[in-house]
């Protein structure tokens, strides 16, 4: 297999497995939803399979996402991937978290960025002076 070929694999993989945990659905789940096995999805999350344009079509479906997030990449070389804006096991880790642990992600995200700014101000004072 091709180089190209393996990279759009793990990278279709990778966005099928981010889709169905955010959408809460286990392998297992998705697997019966789409009437295909537990180790067909999980061969398409890692890659090793690539599925087919209806099996592909009916997960966008059932997770609700389009076909620009996983294709993207591939069909527009000047849009960033999704890995170029979010580390992958960031967006993992986020993603099994509950809803009072995502919240208080978004708290300290937002006060961090409120210190890199502030930090920034205190910089270009000093560099005014």
């Amino acid at each position: 297999m091709k180089k190209i070929e393996q990279d759009f694999r793990e990278n279709i993989g990778k966005k099928i497995k981010l889709a169905r945990k955010k959408s809460k659905y286990t392998q297992a789940k998705l697997a019966e939803i789409l009437s295909l096995t537990p180790e067909y999805i999980s061969h398409l999350e890692r890659g090793i399979a690539s599925g087919g344009i209806p099996t592909l079509i009916q997960i966008c479906k059932v997770l609700n996402i389009n076909s620009d997030f996983l294709f993207g990449d591939f069909i527009n070389s000047d849009t960033p991937s999704i890995s170029d804006l979010i580390n992958p096991k960031f967006l993992e880790n986020y993603l099994n978290l509950n809803d009072y642990n995502k919240k208080v992600v978004e708290e300290i995200t937002s006060g961090l960025i409120k210190m890199q700014k502030d930090e920034n101000k205190n910089i270009y004072k000093r560099k005014a002076k």
